[in-house]
């Protein structure tokens, strides 16, 4: 299960620049590279890709300060509707969210998938974090680090079910979430290692671990708590997306052949497309 919109900002930073009739693709071809990969050397033979057809979500709705679209380079948008027609040519299920987020697809995919599969989601958004279990983990291709369970405990301190916990805390930049004032990683992982979720933290200081400031933490809970109710809705994703394949229907084919004209139109080369058939 591959964040696309990640995947599309990686190649961005990292690919040369390239234009074609106009038109900046460089990423878009760094994009189909990387992700042609997963199926030529990785082997990856039952594979989906989700995409943020918009920044912009019913998360916005509800916060003001949530992440937008804003200071995204016009070479970059423009890549979007490329790289989306690109990994349907390739043969792979896509899942274009409007309303809702890549994430949340992953989420639901993972959810819905994992009875079938053991999932790996290509990402290393923290906010993915809360989906790992037994049968789920997240694989960060930049790191080459695989992220399951243990590895979510060892990094913060908690289960990846307290994650939306912890982000509402401490806050998500990349999100746009704030967080709250005086919770930090270390007081915030011994509170939710204790308790698990904000709903299940005592409205009094007495069951609390003894932590240095804990008299500060509370007043600030307390005083915030509405706000954290608002946070973690924010970092929680969804895992009801109306996916409507099938296990079967996620399994890797072949490349559509209409692709060699599109590599040829858009990216002037045809070497991603020939190195697809030469798997199919």
């Amino acid at each position: 299960m591959i964040d696309g919109t990640f995947e599309l900002f990686r190649a961005f930073h990292s690919s040369d620049s390239k234009q074609v009739n106009g038109q900046e693709v460089g990423a878009s071809i760094g994009f189909c590279r990387n992700v042609a990969n997963l199926i030529i050397k990785d082997n990856a033979k039952y594979i989906a890709i989700a995409f943020d057809q918009v920044i912009e979500s019913f998360r916005n709705e509800l916060y003001d300060g949530y992440k937008t679209g804003e200071g995204i380079p016009e070479e970059l948008w423009t890549q979007f509707p490329i790289i989306e027609k690109a990994s349907e040519l390739m043969g792979m299920v896509i899942w274009p969210m409007r309303e809702l987020e890549a994430d949340d697809a992953l989420a639901s995919a993972s959810k819905r998938y994992q009875d079938q599969f053991n999932i790996c989601i290509c990402s290393p958004d923290k906010d993915l974090y809360q989906c790992v279990n037994d049968r789920v983990y997240l694989l960060d291709r930049i790191r080459s680090k695989t992220i399951g369970p243990a590895e979510v405990e060892e990094k913060f301190g908690i289960k990846p079910c307290s994650i939306p916990d912890l982000l509402a805390l401490v806050g998500d930049k990349a999100d746009g979430i704030p967080g709250i004032p005086k919770w930090g990683l270390k007081s915030s992982a011994t509170i939710l290692q204790a308790f698990t979720h904000i709903e299940t933290i005592p409205k009094s200081p007495e069951p609390w671990p003894k932590l240095r400031g804990r008299e500060g933490l509370f007043k600030s809970f307390t005083d915030h708590y509405e706000n954290l109710e608002l946070f973690k809705k924010l970092a929680t994703l969804r895992f009801d997306v109306p996916l409507k394949e099938k296990a079967e229907d996620l399994r890797w084919k072949s490349v559509k052949p209409e692709f060699k004209g599109f590599c040829k139109e858009h990216f002037a080369n045809t070497s991603t497309y020939q190195n697809l058939v030469k798997k199919s």
